[in-house]
């Protein structure tokens, strides 16, 4: 219940849910971005978002669910102060444990309509201090959240392509 099918919908274009129903297990978005390029021909990239159920009861799911990917968004409703917990979990699972860079995890402390949450007052334990924090309040700054996710994903296909020319570079030599 922390908003991240809406605002998953919301970043990717994608058509409005108007009744909350939890996520059984995956939903897979896929989008293109054109504003987000892997090469100098201006094409926008193509990207995979999975929006997760946050039920513990799919855990099981989980090994597949991060399976080669290359960038985890943990999206949490600041107002509940379970959510704090939970998103270190989240954190230890989906990013520590696929040995993901810390600029390759995204936090979003989403804000529900009228939740009046004060953004200063937000403290992370470690390692979650380290990440990039972003607030979202689809409300009142849309436009804000969606700023920062592009630069997210580019920061993403940055990183994908550094990793590949790496890569590259260790077959030639």
């Amino acid at each position: 219940m922390s908003g991240k099918t809406v605002l998953a919908n919301f970043l990717t274009e994608s058509s409005d849910i108007t009744e909350y129903n939890p996520t059984q297990g995956v939903r897979i978005l896929e989008f293109e971005n054109p504003q987000v390029t892997s090469n100098n021909k201006g094409t926008g990239c193509e990207f995979e978002l999975w929006d997760c159920g946050g039920d513990r009861k799919f855990e099981s799911c989980w090994p597949a669910l991060m399976k080669d990917s290359q960038g985890v968004v943990i999206i949490f409703n600041a107002d509940i102060p379970s959510h704090l917990k939970e998103i270190e979990m989240w954190h230890s699972c989906f990013v520590q444990q696929q040995l993901l860079q810390d600029n390759q995890c995204l936090l979003i402390a989403h804000h529900k309509p009228g939740s009046g949450v004060d953004k200063s007052s937000l403290s992370l334990a470690a390692p979650l201090n380290k990440l990039k924090l972003v607030h979202s309040n689809l409300e009142e700054e849309p436009e804000e959240i969606r700023v920062e996710f592009i630069k997210y994903l580019k920061s993403i296909v940055s990183s994908v392509s550094e990793s590949r020319d790496r890569e590259e570079m260790s077959i030639i030599t």
